[in-house]
Protein backbone atom coordinates (compact mmCIF):
# COMPACT_ATOMS: atom_id res chain seq x y z
CA UNK A 1 0.00 0.00 0.00
CA UNK A 2 1.52 3.84 -0.96
CA UNK A 3 0.08 7.07 0.59
CA UNK A 4 -1.09 9.81 -1.62
CA UNK A 5 -0.60 13.16 -0.69
CA UNK A 6 -3.22 15.64 -1.24
CA UNK A 7 -2.34 18.10 1.22
CA UNK A 8 -1.76 21.45 -0.32
CA UNK A 9 0.57 23.95 1.26
CA UNK A 10 -1.16 27.64 1.89
CA UNK A 11 1.01 29.67 1.51
CA UNK A 12 0.04 33.29 2.99
CA UNK A 13 1.00 36.24 2.15
CA UNK A 14 0.88 39.90 4.04
CA UNK A 15 0.49 43.02 2.54
CA UNK A 16 1.89 46.81 3.09
CA UNK A 17 2.31 48.18 6.92
CA UNK A 18 2.12 44.96 8.88
CA UNK A 19 3.88 41.71 8.82
CA UNK A 20 3.04 37.78 8.72
CA UNK A 21 2.22 38.22 12.19
CA UNK A 22 -0.80 39.42 11.33
CA UNK A 23 -2.22 36.09 9.65
CA UNK A 24 -0.92 34.08 13.18
CA UNK A 25 -4.53 33.24 14.60
CA UNK A 26 -5.63 32.11 10.66
CA UNK A 27 -2.42 30.33 10.02
CA UNK A 28 -2.94 28.67 13.41
CA UNK A 29 -5.98 27.32 12.95
CA UNK A 30 -5.16 26.08 9.14
CA UNK A 31 -2.41 23.62 10.69
CA UNK A 32 -4.62 22.47 13.60
CA UNK A 33 -6.78 21.17 10.65
CA UNK A 34 -3.42 19.03 8.99
CA UNK A 35 -2.66 21.50 6.66
CA UNK A 36 0.78 22.83 5.67
CA UNK A 37 1.17 26.73 6.04
CA UNK A 38 3.86 28.87 5.66
CA UNK A 39 3.99 32.77 5.43
CA UNK A 40 5.96 34.67 3.07
CA UNK A 41 8.05 37.62 4.12
CA UNK A 42 6.86 40.26 1.78
CA UNK A 43 9.97 42.58 0.77
CA UNK A 44 7.42 45.01 0.05
CA UNK A 45 9.86 46.92 -2.41
CA UNK A 46 8.79 46.45 -5.98
CA UNK A 47 5.83 44.96 -7.67
CA UNK A 48 7.39 42.74 -10.07
CA UNK A 49 10.31 42.07 -7.99
CA UNK A 50 8.08 40.97 -4.63
CA UNK A 51 6.13 38.75 -7.36
CA UNK A 52 9.30 37.25 -8.61
CA UNK A 53 10.50 36.54 -5.28
CA UNK A 54 7.29 35.33 -4.14
CA UNK A 55 7.47 33.09 -7.05
CA UNK A 56 11.28 31.32 -6.03
CA UNK A 57 10.25 31.33 -2.33
CA UNK A 58 7.40 28.91 -3.32
CA UNK A 59 9.41 27.22 -5.74
CA UNK A 60 12.16 26.74 -3.04
CA UNK A 61 10.06 26.03 0.02
CA UNK A 62 6.86 24.13 -1.14
CA UNK A 63 6.18 20.97 -2.50
CA UNK A 64 2.95 19.34 -4.19
CA UNK A 65 -0.17 22.40 -5.01
CA UNK A 66 -0.09 25.40 -3.50
CA UNK A 67 -2.99 27.21 -2.62
CA UNK A 68 -1.77 31.15 -2.36
CA UNK A 69 -3.42 33.38 -0.12
CA UNK A 70 -2.24 37.60 -0.23
CA UNK A 71 -3.96 40.29 2.05
CA UNK A 72 -4.13 44.05 0.63
CA UNK A 73 -0.86 44.73 -1.45
CA UNK A 74 -0.39 40.87 -1.01
CA UNK A 75 -2.67 40.03 -3.06
CA UNK A 76 -1.21 42.19 -6.24
CA UNK A 77 1.57 39.75 -6.30
CA UNK A 78 -0.63 36.88 -6.86
CA UNK A 79 -1.50 37.41 -10.13
CA UNK A 80 2.11 37.77 -11.98
CA UNK A 81 3.78 34.90 -9.22
CA UNK A 82 1.11 32.12 -10.02
CA UNK A 83 1.73 32.40 -13.55
CA UNK A 84 5.77 31.80 -12.72
CA UNK A 85 5.56 28.65 -10.96
CA UNK A 86 3.25 26.18 -12.06
CA UNK A 87 2.03 24.23 -8.55
CA UNK A 88 -0.59 26.76 -7.47
CA UNK A 89 -3.94 25.84 -8.13
CA UNK A 90 -5.48 28.74 -6.54
CA UNK A 91 -6.37 32.42 -5.11
CA UNK A 92 -7.36 33.95 -1.99
CA UNK A 93 -7.69 37.41 -1.54
CA UNK A 94 -8.40 38.93 1.35
CA UNK A 95 -9.50 42.99 1.18
CA UNK A 96 -6.34 42.66 -1.45
CA UNK A 97 -6.23 44.61 -4.67
CA UNK A 98 -6.46 42.30 -8.07
CA UNK A 99 -4.86 44.66 -10.72
CA UNK A 100 -5.07 43.75 -14.26
CA UNK A 101 -2.59 43.97 -16.66
CA UNK A 102 -0.87 47.26 -16.50
CA UNK A 103 -3.04 48.62 -13.59
CA UNK A 104 -1.49 50.11 -10.37
CA UNK A 105 -2.91 49.97 -7.15
CA UNK A 106 -2.59 54.39 -7.50
CA UNK A 107 -4.79 53.31 -10.50
CA UNK A 108 -7.44 51.27 -8.69
CA UNK A 109 -7.82 53.64 -5.48
CA UNK A 110 -7.81 56.79 -7.87
CA UNK A 111 -10.82 55.05 -9.31
CA UNK A 112 -12.91 54.77 -6.44
CA UNK A 113 -11.95 58.30 -5.45
CA UNK A 114 -9.34 61.09 -5.26
CA UNK A 115 -6.33 60.09 -3.39
CA UNK A 116 -3.79 62.19 -1.62
CA UNK A 117 -0.65 60.09 0.18
CA UNK A 118 0.07 63.40 1.61
CA UNK A 119 -2.79 63.16 3.43
CA UNK A 120 -2.13 59.60 4.76
CA UNK A 121 1.30 59.09 4.35
CA UNK A 122 4.31 60.36 5.97
CA UNK A 123 7.47 59.51 3.65
CA UNK A 124 10.77 58.77 4.46
CA UNK A 125 13.78 58.71 2.35
CA UNK A 126 15.35 55.14 2.73
CA UNK A 127 18.99 54.26 1.40
CA UNK A 128 20.24 54.16 -2.29
CA UNK A 129 16.77 55.27 -3.08
CA UNK A 130 15.79 56.03 -7.09
CA UNK A 131 15.18 59.76 -8.02
CA UNK A 132 12.06 60.48 -6.01
CA UNK A 133 10.96 57.00 -4.39
CA UNK A 134 10.18 57.37 -0.51
CA UNK A 135 8.96 54.47 1.99
CA UNK A 136 5.89 55.26 2.94
CA UNK A 137 4.42 54.89 6.82
CA UNK A 138 0.58 55.97 7.66
CA UNK A 139 0.33 58.84 9.58
CA UNK A 140 -1.25 58.52 12.98
CA UNK A 141 -4.55 59.98 12.51
CA UNK A 142 -5.39 57.89 9.51
CA UNK A 143 -4.62 54.79 11.15
CA UNK A 144 -7.06 53.65 12.80
CA UNK A 145 -10.01 54.48 10.23
CA UNK A 146 -8.26 53.69 7.13
CA UNK A 147 -6.09 50.44 8.09
CA UNK A 148 -7.34 49.35 11.86
CA UNK A 149 -10.79 49.94 11.71
CA UNK A 150 -12.33 47.34 14.58
CA UNK A 151 -9.14 46.22 16.38
CA UNK A 152 -8.81 46.82 20.11
CA UNK A 153 -7.34 49.95 21.12
CA UNK A 154 -4.05 47.92 22.32
CA UNK A 155 -4.03 46.42 18.85
CA UNK A 156 -4.37 49.55 16.79
CA UNK A 157 -1.23 50.90 18.83
CA UNK A 158 0.60 48.02 18.26
CA UNK A 159 -0.04 47.41 14.82
CA UNK A 160 0.81 51.52 13.99
CA UNK A 161 3.97 51.18 15.94
CA UNK A 162 5.25 47.99 13.84
CA UNK A 163 4.26 49.14 10.89
CA UNK A 164 6.52 47.79 7.86
CA UNK A 165 6.69 50.42 5.07
CA UNK A 166 6.27 50.08 1.43
CA UNK A 167 7.60 52.13 -1.78
CA UNK A 168 5.92 55.07 -3.17
CA UNK A 169 7.21 53.17 -6.32
CA UNK A 170 5.89 49.37 -5.81
CA UNK A 171 2.23 51.11 -5.20
CA UNK A 172 2.55 53.12 -8.49
CA UNK A 173 4.02 50.65 -10.41
CA UNK A 174 1.72 48.50 -13.34
CA UNK A 175 1.15 44.79 -12.55
CA UNK A 176 2.52 42.44 -15.29
CA UNK A 177 0.96 41.61 -18.52
CA UNK A 178 -0.85 38.45 -17.76
CA UNK A 179 -2.70 37.59 -14.39
CA UNK A 180 -3.38 34.26 -12.84
CA UNK A 181 -6.84 35.47 -11.24
CA UNK A 182 -7.80 34.74 -15.68
CA UNK A 183 -7.31 31.32 -15.94
CA UNK A 184 -7.03 29.55 -11.85
CA UNK A 185 -10.00 29.81 -9.46
CA UNK A 186 -10.35 32.37 -6.56
CA UNK A 187 -11.71 33.19 -3.37
CA UNK A 188 -12.20 37.21 -2.28
CA UNK A 189 -12.98 37.64 1.48
CA UNK A 190 -14.15 41.47 1.50
CA UNK A 191 -14.54 43.66 4.34
CA UNK A 192 -17.70 45.49 4.38
CA UNK A 193 -16.21 48.15 6.60
CA UNK A 194 -12.57 48.90 5.03
CA UNK A 195 -11.47 51.84 4.93
CA UNK A 196 -8.30 50.86 2.93
CA UNK A 197 -9.94 49.32 0.08
CA UNK A 198 -13.67 51.01 -0.34
CA UNK A 199 -16.19 48.13 -0.14
CA UNK A 200 -17.43 48.94 -4.11
CA UNK A 201 -13.69 48.66 -5.24
CA UNK A 202 -13.58 45.22 -3.44
CA UNK A 203 -16.60 43.99 -5.25
CA UNK A 204 -15.65 45.32 -8.55
CA UNK A 205 -12.35 43.46 -8.64
CA UNK A 206 -14.03 40.38 -6.80
CA UNK A 207 -16.60 40.32 -9.63
CA UNK A 208 -14.17 40.82 -12.62
CA UNK A 209 -11.70 37.81 -11.12
CA UNK A 210 -14.62 35.86 -11.31
CA UNK A 211 -14.17 34.84 -7.80
CA UNK A 212 -16.08 33.48 -5.42
CA UNK A 213 -17.03 36.06 -2.79
CA UNK A 214 -18.02 36.21 0.65
CA UNK A 215 -18.81 39.30 2.31
CA UNK A 216 -17.79 40.00 6.24
CA UNK A 217 -18.33 42.73 8.78
CA UNK A 218 -14.89 43.89 9.54
CA UNK A 219 -12.00 46.54 8.21
CA UNK A 220 -9.09 46.35 6.08
CA UNK A 221 -7.38 43.46 8.78
CA UNK A 222 -10.33 41.11 8.51
CA UNK A 223 -7.77 38.11 9.68
CA UNK A 224 -6.94 39.92 12.55
CA UNK A 225 -10.36 40.74 13.59
CA UNK A 226 -12.46 37.66 12.01
CA UNK A 227 -9.86 35.02 11.64
CA UNK A 228 -12.10 32.51 11.89
CA UNK A 229 -13.89 33.39 8.68
CA UNK A 230 -10.87 33.66 6.62
CA UNK A 231 -9.83 30.59 8.34
CA UNK A 232 -13.25 29.26 6.62
CA UNK A 233 -12.73 30.39 3.29
CA UNK A 234 -9.55 29.58 3.09
CA UNK A 235 -10.19 25.75 4.03
CA UNK A 236 -13.34 26.06 1.55
CA UNK A 237 -11.04 26.55 -1.17
CA UNK A 238 -8.81 23.96 -0.33
CA UNK A 239 -11.80 21.88 -0.06
CA UNK A 240 -13.44 22.77 -3.38
CA UNK A 241 -10.09 22.14 -5.30
CA UNK A 242 -9.78 18.35 -3.90
CA UNK A 243 -6.93 19.69 -1.56
CA UNK A 244 -7.35 17.50 2.18
CA UNK A 245 -5.93 18.43 4.91
CA UNK A 246 -5.44 14.59 5.52
CA UNK A 247 -2.96 12.51 3.65
CA UNK A 248 -5.08 9.35 2.30
CA UNK A 249 -4.15 5.78 1.33
CA UNK A 250 -3.92 4.44 -1.88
Amino acid sequence: MTETTTTPTIVLVHGAWTDASSFGRVQGMLSEDGYDVVEFANPLRSLDGDADYLAGFIDARTEGPVLLVGHSYGGALLGAAALRTPRVRGLVYVNAFVPASGESLLDLLGSAGPVDPGQLFDMVPYPDAPAGDVDLYIKRGAFEPAFATGLSPELQTEFYAKQRPITLAAVGAPAAAGQAWESLPSWYVAGTLDGSIPLALQLRMATRAGSTLAEIEAGHLSMVSNPREVANVIREAALSLGMSAVSEAA
